[in-house]
């Protein structure tokens, strides 16, 4: 017997549907692009860049970490840079690079110029084994990116690489760079070098308000040093004399008095 003609057309276009599924034309499976890097809330530290067959590696405190937000933050190395980073499957994409202005030394500066010429545009990236390459269409540009963990307030050898002024941020002392650091130990005790002189001071710190505060005076050593390191030596013991808020982001500590004045530093790679 004869089927009904409006099951005929039903079937008719039940199989259409299905073909044109089978095809990638319906939204399945077939027609899915390649998932996105999962790049958000990831931080990298920079192991080299490559522009134009010329290989630089990169200096300490290099590094990379992609925010939720379509935004890429970081250091050269030298100075702090933001950007935005739209991703779609394998396709990184850098645009609009923010800076701060901070001098640093000339090598560091060279390879600042070679990693915002590498890191830029539209980049191929790669995921293996802890570690991220982005490489241009070209091939002329690449940036080798290694996976970086987090580091904790507690037992983490801390290296000041700048001072921050309200939204100001700026280098050390000209001849200072690389001299001071600091240890807050599971006791509260924070030691460390002032650029000069080693210290040591016993702190409170309040977990829940981020808050650590130095109580009494700390105790040093008595060298003289060239004046880049003194000059540096009495801002942070000036900063040490009163109560700090703290910010740990990653592997960067933050510290303002209630003025704003504070430091930056850099978690040292552990031993």
């Amino acid at each position: 017997m004869p089927k009904p003609r409006s099951t005929l057309v039903a079937a008719v276009v039940l199989l259409a549907a299905l073909t044109s599924c089978g095809e990638g034309g319906g939204g399945g499976a077939g027609g899915a692009g390649d998932p996105d890097l999962p790049l958000t809330g990831t931080h990298w530290t920079v192991g080299a860049v490559t522009v134009d067959g010329s290989r630089s590696p990169a200096p300490d405190g290099a590094r990379v970490g992609f925010g939720g937000d379509g935004r890429a933050q970081g250091s050269t190395g030298c100075n702090h840079f933001g950007a935005g980073v739209a991703v779609a499957g394998a396709t990184v994409t850098v645009s609009a690079i923010e800076m701060t202005e901070m001098g640093c030394l000339e090598d560091r500066q060279r390879f600042e110029a070679a990693f915002l010429a590498a890191f830029t545009g539209p980049l191929e990236g790669a995921l293996k084994d802890g570690a991220l390459t982005l490489v241009s269409a070209d091939g002329t540009k690449k940036v080798e990116l290694a996976a970086e963990p987090s580091a904790p307030l507690r037992g983490t050898t801390w290296k000041v690489d700048g001072l921050v002024s309200g939204d100001t941020a700026s280098s050390l002392p000209a001849g200072a760079e690389g001299t001071a650091r600091l240890v807050v130990g599971a006791d509260g005790k924070v030691t460390g070098n002032l650029g000069c002189n080693d210290f040591s001071a016993t702190a409170k710190i309040d977990e829940k308000a981020r808050t650590l505060t130095v109580e009494g005076p700390a105790a040093t050593t008595r060298m003289m040093c060239e004046s880049a390191r003194m000059t540096l030596e009495t801002q942070l013991y000036e900063l040490f004399d009163g109560p700090l808020s703290y910010r740990v982001d990653h592997r960067t500590l933050t510290l303002t008095d209630d003025a704003g004045e504070g430091l930056t530093a850099r978690a040292e790679p552990a031993q």
